[in-house]
């Protein structure tokens, strides 16, 4: 009666749920928490953000000091809420979050300081102009297909009807032909609150909620009895005997109601499960025995045999040298024909008299190819003509694509003859398109074939058949089965091969399938697939990503493709798509949880309609489309844009673009784009763009070669030509070692000597390192830092020596197998246990018996966080030191152009992956490009945009940045500090002249897993020896001011560090050490006190500071008197190495910086030779300035003249009233005490 009674009321409806607290930031990174308490400035601001490493946890971050603290707020058992505590200390627990925050707002609770003012999340903007769903005609999104989002191995109906239904906001799209949204809708408004009721009063069920399911799921009854109906029907036509299952199960159900109604839906859709499988099986069994019985003698059809490659012959001529001279005047036309299916070449001289000379060689005879660099035409061929003895011949081709024709030719026949069981190098396509909703003409062959426009493949390797197929689509309304038997039938009409599925996804209409010769099916192995929806709120699939991940024998490989938000102006949202993507895309290893996918993957190929267009005017951008001028428009492609600025695909490389805008082409032409299009909220412009894209990303010192890239210009059926990539890529086997299981004997052993990272934060927390490879059992983790500093509020230097590093010991200690392993590093927090960014280290250059430097950045989200660099070894026995050469190791890059020596082989020098950021391949640098923004070299890459900045200013002061010399073979790393302010310049001199010399104990160069990030335009190298960044990171000339460091530089090496030397004392880049220019506005960190982490408060414009050179050579940055000088970050000069460690593109013109820098140098070197104990005459300036401000009273300001520079009591004699203020003495009283001492001291 009671329940029943308290049935019978109706309660209010119960309140919405209420909003999250404005503090809670739900999934921020650390970063962005980092950069929002930055702008807040305050001590005691605070805000909470999901934790990265724990699900279901939060991360309370509170600004103090300048510096960020993070505490842990855990859940247990009970899902009560405590901060983390150390051992001993109570523990507070607390049911919601929100009580948890109002007792620490109370002071004195124990943390860092108390919790004052909390930072807000910033409002979700989303206008009307934000739902434009596709550029498609349709106004409102396209329905999901039947297939809603699925893989290979469709899920079952149930999983499917979920995702045919996803959550939809405000209306946007309305789900009425069932009534289900609005049932839902009801039960939580009205009867959710009476089930509620029941409960309390005891009721052990909940009829309410039962009467929704029922009503939901009648549509779906229906639908299932007339499949089992039909299935039933077609169940008997192979077996007569079939009992009527299906009529009984619907007599029964007929008069069944409520609950029964739902158990017999459980049943029936088990039956339709069994009855799937039983009909295949019994339509299997019938039509063996029919054919059995009609054609005795007849086998099962077989697949036929794939084409065999013709002879190709190509026209060269032999490129004579010096030593040739007796030769010319004859004919060098020569023939060289490939038999792929026979293994030879034939080398086939062409006389005057007509007759031929010719040269027979197998494919074990030829030992190396040798490509020009310089002539991209030349190729030159290494002959064995008796054992031990080879000749070279260089041979000039009709045109560059020729020679790679001929080299892709020369390697498929050297992989078909190969005596290896596994292949070292396949081959991949790639091809994205969005078809428009409309379905594909019968004949695509073009895509597939990599014809059109662009960088196409040559016509007598386009039938070659690739290795693996992968095809993106959007906007493609066939069914998943459809569409994969469509491009199978295209595949097998094309290459007369069978090509076996082996993943298919898709998410509403965005799809990715990828198909593999059927000789590769048994090596692929742990595939993977996912999808990402970024459409409204993240829950409308029409736009998002669809992912599939596998091991090719021992090399993992990922590929995504995505359609991102359109519309000109939307560059934000799409980079915020891509962020998503990468982080919420579960694919690979699910042990690399703690690394973004673009980490875990050998090679990653990510693709699709990323929809970045053109910042250009229309009628521009028709113009220079009309010439073929395509250079001017790349430089305002957002994607470009957006990447030179780091904000998205760090570190992927894209093939040059040689094709003309994708998008938006008529319908039915390719010769007219169609950029007005009607909405209702007026005319849109949609300006042709290269929305269709193919980047990538690969380990270090791994093989990977663009061999096409371009699209179609013949398939017009969508607004969008598809595109099209094909890439050479090196593979490792599944290694078997010979010598079996490793012995304690002769076990390996990777050792690390000492690691120091940049990091960008503002915390100061202690840090640990965790080791993952798949050479390594499992991951392991080192001890905490040992030590730390930091020199800029915002980056901390943390360093780890060989005691706190774990020696690590591989599965295999096989030297073949080694040089193919990489090991992943992520540096996380010991507060929260977080990352602060990870990276990849390639172990084939750290292998030998002395320690090798290594160097790379560090990133987390998608986002450039730091630097880390090391030493480390990787021991090999003597007896697993044996190796062969890898197939993509064959063909060389000649890159001196000197010619080898008759006889003798070329050193191997393969393209290996150590360029990420490419622009071009094998094209010269550009001297007078525009600037590379936001390198972790270019300080306006740590500026945080949105963020106003008080040190540019029209009237800055002079500065000069001059460092001491750093020895040779040693690696410097710069970040931005603070300004700080240094005694005059003195007279110039040359760079090169510096010392020869190289200190005792340093070690060798450390290779680089790739090069440095890009720099700015201005930045010039000095590619000379073996030096990564020799004497002096950065510097910054100006005649007649100030040095000023502007430089953290990562230390000398831990087991060998030198004496400390000094620098000079160094100029402010403002009137005000964390203060605000004169005459401009108060910011709103309000005073002094207030503004916490200036550098982080750096405005947008530095990251748009023209960085151009001048053309004064040794003059650049000298002012004029009279005249305001340049900026202090105006000239920055890293000495590069230019052999492995670095890319051809950053050897740049030299410029060298005036002779004061070496004067200065050789003084501060000599003032370091007298100072005793080992101390630096720096330290005893800083002493004796000490004393002195302690004899007048003034000791107080001593951290602050030093902190600017003023460390010498030689040069303290020119400070002035601007300078004391500077370092913080403003009272008038200690100003002219100070003064009138330093007077009477002179």
């Amino acid at each position: 009666m009671a329940g029943a009674g308290a049935a019978a009321l109706q309660p209010p409806p119960p309140p919405a749920p209420a909003a999250p607290p404005s503090w809670y930031h739900k999934d921020l990174s650390r970063a962005a928490a980092e950069e929002l308490l930055a702008r807040a400035g305050r001590d005691g601001s605070f805000l909470v953000r999901d934790s990265e490493s724990v699900a279901g946890a939060y991360a309370l971050c509170v600004l103090f000091q300048k510096h960020v603290h993070t505490y842990r707020i855990l859940p247990d058992e009970e899902d009560f809420l405590a901060v983390q505590t150390s051992q001993g200390v109570q523990v507070r627990r607390f049911k919601t979050l929100s009580d948890l925050i109002t007792l620490y707002l109370q002071p004195n609770q124990g943390l860092v300081c108390t919790l004052l003012f909390p930072v807000e999340r910033e409002k979700d903007k989303e206008n009307v102009e934000d739902r434009d769903y596709s550029d498609g005609e349709d106004e409102k999104p396209p329905l999901p297909p039947r297939s809603g989002s699925t893989s290979l191995p469709v899920g079952s109906t149930a999983a499917g009807l979920a995702s045919n239904a996803p959550a939809v906001q405000d209306g946007a799209l309305e789900s009425t032909t069932n009534g289900l949204s609005t049932v839902s809708h009801e039960y939580l408004k009205g009867s959710y609150s009476l089930d509620l009721e029941a409960v309390k009063a005891g009721a052990s069920s909940l009829p309410h909620l039962n009467k929704t399911l029922v009503t939901s799921c009648k549509r779906l009854h229906s639908e299932v009895d007339k499949v089992l109906s039909g299935l039933e029907i077609l169940s008997k036509v192979f077996d007569q005997q079939s009992s009527p299952m299906t009529s009984r199960i619907l007599q029964q159900t007929a008069s069944q109601t409520g609950e029964q109604e739902l158990e017999s839906l459980v049943l029936k859709l088990s039956v339709l499960k069994d009855f799937l499988s039983s009909i295949e099986k019994k339509a299997l069994k019938a039509l063996q025995d029919m054919s059995s019985t009609s054609q005795p003698g007849l086998a099962l059809p077989s697949s036929r045999k794939a084409k065999s490659i013709p002879v190709q012959a190509f026209e060269v001529k032999l490129d004579l040298t010096l030593g040739d001279l007796t030769k010319i005047g004859k004919s060098q036309k020569y023939t060289l024909s490939v038999d792929v299916e026979g293994g030879k070449l034939v080398v086939l001289k062409k006389q005057r008299d007509s007759q031929e000379d010719w040269n027979t060689f197998a494919h074990d005879k030829i030992r190396q190819l040798i490509k020009s660099q310089r002539v991209q035409n030349k190729l030159g061929i290494v002959f064995e003509k008796e054992k031990e003895k080879t000749q070279r011949k260089d041979f000039i081709f009709v045109s560059a694509r020729k020679r790679e024709a001929f080299c892709q030719l020369l390697q498929l026949m050297k992989n078909r003859h190969s005596n290896q069981d596994e292949p070292d190098m396949i081959s991949i396509f790639i091809g994205t398109w969005n078809m428009g909703s409309v379905p594909p003409p019968k004949n695509i062959t073009s895509w597939f074939a990599s014809k059109g426009l662009g960088k196409t493949l040559d016509e007598m390797t386009v039938t070659i058949p690739h290795d693996i197929y992968v095809f993106g689509t959007q906007e493609n309304s066939m069914g998943d089965k459809e569409w994969v038997d469509f491009v199978r039938g295209v595949l097998k009409e094309f290459t007369e091969i069978e090509y076996r599925p082996i993943a298919m996804q898709s998410l509403w209409n965005i799809k990715i399938a990828v198909l593999v010769k059927p000789e590769h099916e048994n090596r692929i192995s742990h595939v993977s697939t996912s999808s990402v929806k970024t459409g409204i709120a993240n829950t409308l699939g029409n736009k998002g990503a669809v992912g599939v991940s596998f091991m090719f024998n021992g090399t993992s490989f990922g590929f995504v493709n995505c359609h991102l938000t359109s519309g000109n102006e939307k560059t934000a949202r799409r980079n915020q798509n891509y962020l998503d993507i990468l982080r919420l895309l579960s694919l690979g290893d699910k042990q690399l949880s703690s690394f973004d996918i673009s980490l875990r993957f050998t090679h990653l190929f990510w693709f699709g309609d990323l929809n970045y267009r053109l910042d250009m005017d229309i009628q521009e951008i028709l113009s220079y489309i009309n010439r073929k001028e395509f250079e001017p428009l790349l430089r305002v492609d957002q994607l470009n844009l957006e990447k030179e600025k780091h904000k998205i695909f760090l570190r992927f490389s894209e093939e040059e673009i040689t094709f003309p805008p994708t998008y938006r082409y008529e319908r039915g032409s390719r010769d007219t784009y169609v950029w007005h299009k009607q909405k209702p909220t007026g005319v849109r412009t949609n300006v042709p763009s290269w929305c269709d894209r193919i980047l990538w990303k690969s380990y270090p010192e791994t093989h990977i070669n663009s061999n096409s890239y371009g699209c179609t210009d013949d398939i017009v059926s969508s607004d969008h030509s598809p595109v099209f990539g094909a890439f050479e890529v090196g593979v490792t086997s599944q290694f078997v070692s010979k010598k079996g299981l490793s012995k304690s004997s002769d076990q390996a052993y990777i050792e690390f000597e000492s690691v120091e990272a940049i990091v960008k934060t503002a915390s100061r927390t202690k840090f640990f390192i965790e080791f993952y490879s798949a050479c390594l059992e499992e991951f392991k983790k080192s001890f905490e830092n040992d030590s730390q500093s930091s020199d800029n509020i915002n980056f901390l230097k943390v360093q780890w020596s060989s005691r706190q590093l774990p020696t690590l010991k591989p599965i295999l200690s096989d030297i073949e197998y080694l040089q193919d392993q990489h090991i992943l590093l992520t540096v996380k927090s010991l507060d929260g246990y977080e990352s602060y960014g990870e990276c990849v280290i390639g172990l084939k250059s750290m292998i030998g018996s002395t320690a090798q430097q290594f160097l790379t950045y560090l990133s987390h989200r998608g986002e450039e966080t730091g630097n880390i660099r090391g030493s480390m070894k990787v021991r090999v026995p003597a007896e697993r030191m044996g190796t062969r050469e890898r197939l993509y190791e064959w063909i060389s890059i000649d890159k001196d152009e000197t010619g080898a020596a008759k006889g003798k082989l070329q050193p191997v020098a393969t393209r290996t992956n150590l360029d990420y950021t490419k622009p071009r391949p094998d094209a010269p640098p550009d001297p007078d490009g525009p600037p590379l923004k936001n390198s972790f070299n270019n300080p306006a890459y740590y500026v945080l945009e949105g963020v106003p900045h008080q040190l540019l200013v029209s009237d800055l002061p002079s500065a000069t940045a001059a460092k001491p010399p750093a020895p040779r073979n040693k690696v410097q790393i710069t970040v931005p500090i603070q300004a700080e302010h240094r005694r005059p310049q003195q007279p110039p001199c040359r760079a090169e002249e510096s010392s020869e010399e190289e200190e005792q104990g340093v070690l060798n160069l450390p290779p680089p897993d790739f090069p440095p990030p890009p720099l700015p335009k201005l930045v010039e190298f000095d590619v000379s020896g073996d030096s990564f960044y020799t004497p002096g990171a950065t510097r910054v000339e100006e005649h007649g001011a100030s040095k000023a460091r502007a430089t953290v530089a990562f230390s000398e090496p831990l087991e060998a560090k030198p004496p400390k030397v000094h620098p000079r004392p160094a100029p402010s880049l403002g009137p005000g050490f964390l203060m605000e220019p004169p005459n401009a506005p108060q910011g709103p960190g309000g005073p002094l006190d207030d503004r916490s982490c200036s550098v982080l408060q750096m405005a947008k414009t530095l990251s748009e500071v023209d960085y151009a050179g001048g053309s004064n050579g040794g003059a650049l940055g000298r002012e004029q008197s009279g005249r305001p000088p340049a900026h202090p970050l105006t000239k920055v000069r890293l000495d590069l190495p230019h052999h492995r460690c670095l890319h051809p593109d950053y050897s740049r013109p030299i410029a060298f910086p005036p002779r004061s820098i070496r004067e200065s140098i050789e003084e501060d070197l000599a003032e370091e030779t007298l100072s005793q104990d080992g101390r630096s005459s720096s330290r005893q300036s800083e002493s004796s300035v000490g004393e002195w401000l302690r004899a007048i009273g003034m000791e107080k300001y001593e951290e602050g003249l030093i902190h600017n520079g003023w460390d010498d009591l030689e040069f303290l004699s020119d400070i002035t009233d601007e300078d004391l203020e500077e370092a913080g003495v403003i009272d008038p009283k200690h100003k002219h005490l100070v003064l009138e001492s330093l007077r009477l001291r002179k």
